[in-house]
């Protein structure tokens, strides 16, 4: 996906903020909410990388789980790496996970047909 940069194994989605004419990247998976903003690549990863280390340095001070917990039970059994993946790529899409595998899904079966 062209709007997800990656950074020690966190992904942060990456938009366009018209309001303040820069784009904004939202770590996804997370316990509460990081955000960040910049006006070039180098920028947003510089950004990103600041906005992780205060998020883990607050969340460790206050002896919080930085990520969200995902249990790996949907109707299927996957390992909880997966569905954590399966979580970050549906919210980047805008999507549940229920939404994201069905249409994962039906592009299989389409390929498939």
């Amino acid at each position: 996906m062209k709007n997800i940069i990656t950074l020690d194994d966190y992904s942060a989605k990456i938009e366009y903020d018209p309001e303040t004419d820069m784009f904004r990247g939202e770590i996804l998976g997370l316990t509460g909410g990081a955000d960040f903003y910049g006006t070039t690549p180098a920028q947003l990863r510089t950004e990103f990388k600041k906005s992780l280390e205060f998020y883990l340095k607050m969340c460790a001070k206050k002896g919080i789980e930085p990520r969200k917990q995902y249990s790996g039970k949907l109707m299927l059994r996957v390992s909880p790496e997966i569905h954590e993946r399966a979580a970050v790529l549906a919210q980047a899409q805008g999507k549940s996970i229920n939404a994201w595998i069905a249409d994962a899904l039906a592009q299989v079966e389409k390929q498939a047909a």
